[in-house]
Order: structure tokens, then C-alpha cells, then sequence
């Protein structure tokens, strides 16, 4: 195995090695995609579900999913590092696997721009680093381009309903909130206390959404619907400025947020034309 001098910079744990690690298990679908963008992709023995971006991931084989993994599985597959995300279902196997000698180091995904860095350090324990210094200033510049078309368009005021049942939304520090700012818009929950606030929709009825975002989920569960018509004192509701977005490309933390941002910001630029005709059509 090989042994690893540990440092943490921003709350993600790195290790600086002897040699680039060569069989990895990646242990959340954002870190395989972020291993695939610095060229590391096939150095991954083994995933967990919903890894399946890009399409050569779904062949790899997969050691568990949210709920837990398997250390034996893992260990069949010899890695020489595991990189999981922070998840405290998985801290007792990965606390085990590590007495059995297997290198553990995690991914905290919290800030939108901080991105870059995670793919830096991905580079660096695989010995890509000049790939992943590429990517890195490409999601940059992107990122940077995004923020300026849109930094002086009317905001709109925005609710995210992240999951129907029970109802949650955005707020807090997400990388959520943070693609909002990108978009100039107003999340109307952006002052709660938690990331992920459950709510109700009495909540939401009273914020008075100008837009309603739901995000497209691949889930295996039933996922329930809300009739939003119901309530057409809601302004999204009356003006019919319901969008739907891509759950993938917005909820991971990989590169492929700067789709799913391009896409949500597009998508609300179109609403936001929609209110200011509306301003006009009554002037």
C-alpha cells in the first residue's frame, strides 16, 4: 500500500504520495466524473450506483451506493486508494478498510468555485496535473464568463424545490445557492439557517415565487409530484414560469455543473424576459 503524509486544505483531505495512485475507488458519482475529466477514468476499479457519467463508468463495477458499502467487495478489488465523500454511513466501513491498510481520503463538495481545486488535487495524486490544470482553468473561465453575462440582468425572485416529499428546498451556504448568485437571482429561501431546509407550502405561498425550478431526478424511488396549480396566487404559478432542470448536471459537484448552471440561467433569462414584457405590456 502506499503510505501518505496527510494534509487538509478547506476541509478536503489530500495526501501527498510516493507514487500516483493506480486502482482507485471512487466513492460518489461527482468524484468519478472528476477523475474521468483530468484523463484518470480508467485508472477507477470500482464506483457506486448512479455513477454513470460518462457512459464508460456504468461498466465499472460498483462496491454500494448511499446507504452503505462493501468492504469485502473493496477489498477484492485491491485499491491502492479510496476517495468518498463525506457521508457518515460510510465512515464505520471506510474506518475499517483503512485498519486493513487501504489508503481513505474525502471529498467535501461545499463551494462552487472552489472546484478547480479539487480537480488540482485529483491531479496530484494521480500525477495529472497539468491535465487537471487545464480543466481547472477552463471551469474557471467559464465559470467567470457566466457570472458576467448575467451580473447586471433584473433578478427575479426564485423557489427551488429540491425534492416533493416531504418539501425541500436551498438556502444556506449549497452550492446551490451559489449557482443563484451566478444566475442573479433572488433564491427566495436563500436566509435559511440549514443547506437543505424542509418546508411547507404555507412557505412557499408566502415567499411568492416569480419562478418555480424542479430539478429532474434518475431515482429508483417513486418520486411524488406537487400540483403546483393549485395554488395560482403564486406568481410562477399564475404566470406559468415553471422550469425544469437536469438533477445530474446541477446536484453533483463535478465538472459538469457548468452545463447544468448554463442551462438554469438560460432557462431563468427566459422568465425573466417573460416579467419584463409583462412591465412593459402595463406601462
Amino acid at each position: 500500500m502506499l503510505k501518505f503524509a496527510l494534509f487538509i486544505v478547506l476541509g478536503l483531505a489530500f495526501s501527498v504520495n510516493a507514487k500516483p495512485a493506480e486502482r482507485i475507488i471512487a466513492l460518489a458519482p461527482h468524484i468519478v466524473e472528476n477523475l474521468y475529466v483530468i484523463g484518470a477514468g480508467e485508472r477507477i476499479v470500482g464506483t457506486v450506483a448512479y455513477a454513470d457519467y460518462p457512459e464508460s463508468a456504468k461498466q465499472l463495477p460498483q462496491v454500494g451506493d448511499y446507504q452503505g458499502i462493501s468492504v469485502e467487495k473493496i477489498l477484492a478489488l485491491k485499491p491502492d486508494l479510496i476517495i468518498a465523500w463525506k457521508n457518515a454511513s460510510h465512515v464505520p466501513m471506510l474506518e475499517k478498510l483503512e485498519s486493513f491498510g487501504v489508503d481513505v481520503i474525502y471529498s467535501e463538495a461545499k463551494y462552487l468555485d472552489k472546484l478547480p481545486e479539487e480537480l488540482l488535487r485529483l491531479g496530484k495524486i494521480t500525477g495529472l496535473g497539468a491535465q487537471a490544470q487545464q480543466q481547472a482553468d477552463l471551469f474557471t473561465k467559464r465559470l467567470n464568463e457566466l457570472k458576467d453575462q448575467y451580473k447586471q440582468s433584473a433578478s427575479l425572485a426564485v423557489f427551488y424545490q429540491l425534492w416533493p416529499s416531504p418539501l425541500m428546498t436551498v438556502g444556506g451556504e449549497s452550492w446551490l445557492q451559489q449557482v443563484f448568485t451566478v444566475c442573479n437571482v433572488k433564491n427566495v429561501f436563500a436566509d435559511a439557517t440549514t443547506d437543505y431546509p424542509q418546508i411547507s407550502i404555507e412557505n412557499v405561498l408566502l415567499k411568492a415565487p416569480q419562478v418555480i425550478v424542479i430539478p429532474e431526478e434518475k431515482t429508483k424511488k417513486e418520486v411524488k409530484s406537487i400540483a403546483w396549480q393549485q395554488w395560482p396566487s403564486i406568481p410562477a404559478v399564475k404566470h406559468q414560469q415553471t422550469i425544469s432542470v437536469d438533477a445530474d448536471r446541477l446536484h453533483r459537484y463535478s465538472y459538469r455543473m457548468l452545463e447544468g448552471i448554463s442551462d438554469l440561467c438560460g432557462k431563468l433569462d427566459v422568465s425573466r424576459s417573460h416579467y419584463n414584457m409583462m412591465k412593459k405590456g402595463e406601462a
